[in-house]
This record gives C-alpha cells, sequence and structure tokens, in this order.
C-alpha cells in the first residue's frame, strides 16, 4: 500500500465515527463532513478538535449507557 493510503485507512479503521455518525445524522457524505471538519479546524486554528474530541467521548458514553453494565461472566 501506498503510505497515504495507508494512513486514510489507519484513520478510518482508528477514528471514533464522529464524523460518520454526524453525516448520518445531517444525512450528508461522511467524506463531505470530514472536508468541512478539516476546513473548520485550519480556520479556527485547531480548536475544532476539541469539540470532536468532547463529541467522541460522548458517543463512547451513549454506548456504553445502551450496553448495561457487563458482569464477569457475560461473554
Amino acid at each position: 500500500m501506498k503510505p497515504l493510503k495507508y494512513f486514510k485507512f489507519f484513520v478510518e479503521q482508528h477514528a471514533f465515527g464522529v464524523c460518520t455518525w454526524l453525516g448520518s445524522k445531517m444525512g450528508i457524505k461522511t467524506e463531505r463532513v470530514r472536508l468541512y471538519f478539516l476546513y473548520l479546524t485550519f480556520g479556527t486554528l485547531g480548536s475544532s478538535v476539541i469539540l470532536y474530541l468532547i463529541a467522541a467521548f460522548w458517543l463512547k458514553f451513549r454506548s456504553y449507557q445502551r450496553e448495561g453494565r457487563r458482569t464477569v461472566w457475560d461473554l
């Protein structure tokens, strides 16, 4: 794989899914949301990264609440 394709694959596999969630809620492509996020990050000198991390934490927290509490015996 070319380094740029490998990097894109790595980011898409290990990202938090915030852009995908926003794209599905707004009804637009995920790539477009990522592009807007990138422009916003450069335009605000990186402060939108903080908003992204807060959204990622919130999405993970919601998924943990939906799962409920797991015990050692659950598989």
